[in-house]
């Protein structure tokens, strides 16, 4: 067991985030994802054009490699799929390797199970599918718990640290 998934009981007892804070951190981070996406996209456009400039994917037909792309729902496919990888892992790695995306770290939020232990990367990869593109929030203002649909459907919680354990968690990596 490595030490990401160990409970960690300092974090256990922070109230839970509302849903007006989880917005504000839902919009820093729509403008990370949204660079992510761009970046990803650039990627695998650039691969893609090394593909058909080496021949192993065959233009004819098409005047225009993005023509080829845009027009075969094949290669389309997969390049969607890459780029919505690409955020995805985004917001996993960040869930799961400290619980905080750079949006939760300025609104002092932290995603983790309620004894403070941090998610799994399966458990992240569920919350992502859970929040149905963050509708899964909207759950909050439903019931009385501050819990949303993807805190419910995976066993975890949004926090809000207090500005000191948020400052720790910076000189202590934890």
């Amino acid at each position: 067991m490595t030490t990401s998934y160990l409970p960690n009981n300092e974090h256990a007892n922070f109230p839970r985030a509302g849903f007006f804070k989880r917005c504000g951190a839902m919009v820093y981070d729509l403008f990370l994802a949204v660079a992510v996406y761009m970046v990803a996209g650039a990627l695998g456009f650039g691969i893609f054009i090394g593909l058909t400039s080496s021949g192993l994917i065959d233009t004819t037909g098409y005047e225009h490699v993005s023509d080829l792309l845009n027009n075969t729902p094949l290669y389309k496919g997969i390049y969607q799929f890459w780029i919505a990888l690409c955020v995805g892992l985004f917001y996993i790695s960040f869930w799961s390797y400290g619980g905080q995306t750079l949006g939760m770290r300025a609104w002092r939020l932290k995603v983790q199970h309620p004894n403070g232990q941090n998610l799994s990367m399966v458990t992240a990869a569920a919350r992502l599918v859970w929040s149905l593109l963050g509708i899964g929030n909207l759950w909050i203002l439903i019931n009385g718990n501050k819990l949303a649909l993807q805190d419910m459907m995976t066993r975890s919680e949004v926090v809000e640290l207090s500005k000191e354990a948020n400052q720790m968690r910076n000189w202590r990596g934890v």
